[in-house]
């Protein structure tokens, strides 16, 4: 059995909190920014911050979160950070899907849970700038704690030498806590953001873990944090330099249809979109991550 890591959770919640007010700010700074070149003479927009909260099966609050999307700007078509911090008790599925994952005994006798975490999710404006998602999360039980997250970028355009820029920025951020990280990490995103319907990738890769608990939560806390930090030097660069440029219909239309993809992962696979909506946290920020506008050839 786990201790009760009170503590250690608050301290948890905190930096996920932090790491969203820096990457809002960031984001904000770049819409402000932008002074020329397509959609730069639109008006900056701006997060609207909305509460969240879970209802618990007794009809109590349980929880909740901060829910803060960007709309209809310069640069970002949709952005959406939000950070949740929910408890109480998993229901029965969730308990079933939590189980066969982990393994984790005497989740029926006690299936108490807390989870903190950011999600973070950003469609563009210019075709020519890659969309992205971003999380990290804790999640803890009476029987075991562990986090998880990652950063995948998601180009309908794709350049070699942004991705190249994207995942040396991964590997740098993780190299410090061991040289066999980033590889293990980038096999299991290309193997996690993987589209089997469609019999491809969902983007160009990027990092991935869960269930991640090596017993040193301090270390693994660490970690953590440090896949965070990573995302706003591996993605602010290429969104600074692909904003600028000219588009054509055609490249419009190839983002379209790739968010399209991308809609149907976070629908069909995505473990964070079934464990929220099965754990009663507000629908609209689970489903945040959906872009705007799609099509389908």
């Amino acid at each position: 059995m786990t201790e009760e890591l009170k503590d250690e959770r608050a301290r948890a919640a905190a930096w996920f909190r932090s790491l969203r007010d820096e990457i809002v700010a960031a984001f904000e700074d770049l819409e402000q920014s932008h002074d020329t070149g397509p959609f730069s003479d639109a008006a900056p927009a701006r997060f609207d911050v909305t509460e969240t909260t879970r209802a618990s099966e007794d009809g109590t609050d349980a929880g909740g979160g901060l829910m803060s999307v960007l709309r209809g700007g310069r640069v970002f078509e949709k952005v959406g950070v939000n950070v949740s911090e929910v408890y109480g008790t998993l229901g029965e599925r969730a308990q079933a899907a939590m189980a066969a994952r982990k393994g984790i005994p005497g989740m029926k006798d006690d299936p108490r849970f807390w989870a903190s975490g950011i999600s973070l999710v950003a469609h563009m404006q210019n075709p020519q700038v890659p969309a992205v998602h971003m999380n990290t999360r804790m999640f803890w039980t009476p029987h075991a704690w562990w986090f998880g997250g990652g950063s995948d970028l998601n180009p309908c355009l794709e350049y070699d030498e942004d991705t190249a820029h994207f995942h040396a920025q991964q590997k740098a951020h993780l190299d410090p806590h061991s040289a066999d990280l980033y590889p293990r990490l980038k096999a299991w995103a290309d193997e996690y953001f993987y589209v089997p319907h469609r019999k491809r990738a969902r983007g160009v890769g990027g990092i991935f873990m869960d269930d991640h608990c090596t017993g040193d939560w301090e270390e693994d806390f660490r970690l953590t944090q440090d896949i965070g930090r990573a995302f706003l030097p591996a993605y602010l660069p290429l969104v600074e330099k692909r904003r600028v440029q000219d588009f054509t219909e055609a490249d419009k239309d190839a983002q379209l249809v790739h968010r399209g993809l991308y809609a149907e992962y976070n629908l069909v696979y995505d473990r964070g979109t079934k464990f929220g909506l099965e754990t009663g946290h507000d629908a609209n920020a689970v489903l945040m991550s959906l872009p705007p506008l799609a099509k389908w050839v």
